[in-house]
């Protein structure tokens, strides 16, 4: 049975890269995700919009979908942070994305880009690096609803 469990987990975390590949491909713009799956915005950070898209209960699983829209001002960042019980997978859709997971290097993405934070890991960069443009992109997450969200370092 944990053999079934881990293989299901990991089709758990394919899938969702899937569906970051299916709204990128087919949706195109952040406006039409919104227009799909229209949601209040959760408490923001200064500089900060983030709306939920869809929230969906796996419990078969024991586990939780995510899928979130983040837009960033230019200069905005969080600090350093970790996601104990989440597969994160983001997809940039406007802008450029500079961000750090784990032992990896600095990144910056553009649109198009992904990332990947498996779960615990140090999220130790996540800024809009730009001084003039808008930074908009998706989160995809697969929860662990008994784990806390967001753990600062």
């Amino acid at each position: 049975m944990p053999a079934l469990r881990s293989f299901v987990s990991h089709a758990a975390v394919g899938g969702a890269s899937a569906i970051a590949a299916l709204v990128a491909t087919h949706l195109g713009t952040a406006d039409r995700v919104l227009v799909l799956a229209p949601s209040a915005a959760q408490a923001q950070a200064a500089g900060q919009k983030t709306t939920d898209v869809i929230t969906q209960p796996m419990s078969d699983l024991g586990r939780e979908m995510r899928i979130r829209l983040t837009e960033r001002e230019p200069g905005n960042g969080s600090p350093p942070h970790r996601h104990p019980g989440q597969h994160t997978f983001g997809y940039v859709l406007e802008g450029t994305y500079e961000v750090k997971v784990g032992d990896g290097p600095v990144r910056q993405l553009k649109a198009g880009e992904a990332f990947y934070e498996p779960p615990g890991a140090l999220h130790a960069i996540s800024r809009n690096p730009s001084s003039d443009k808008v930074l908009k992109y998706l989160i995809i997450q697969v929860v662990d609803p008994s784990k806390p969200t967001i753990v600062p370092e």
